[in-house]
């Protein structure tokens, strides 16, 4: 296993379960506000052959 792929999943889920949070009834928004972008900037790459070779990171459509 890659060194970062723990991480890279654990954050993935992280997000998963912030858009799960920010979609229920009562949810603090200012909470997710606050703590989304954290996690979006601690996401280390992605795990080898998780994204196509030959893909654009310029492209937003291209994912």
């Amino acid at each position: 296993m890659c060194p970062n792929c723990g991480d890279f999943y654990r954050t993935v889920f992280l997000l998963g379960q912030l858009a799960l949070y920010a979609d229920m009834a009562g949810a603090d928004l200012d909470f997710v506000d606050a703590v989304t972008p954290s996690l979006v900037i601690s996401l280390p790459e992605p795990p080898p052959g998780m994204l196509a070779e030959d893909r654009d990171p310029d492209d937003p459509g291209d994912v």
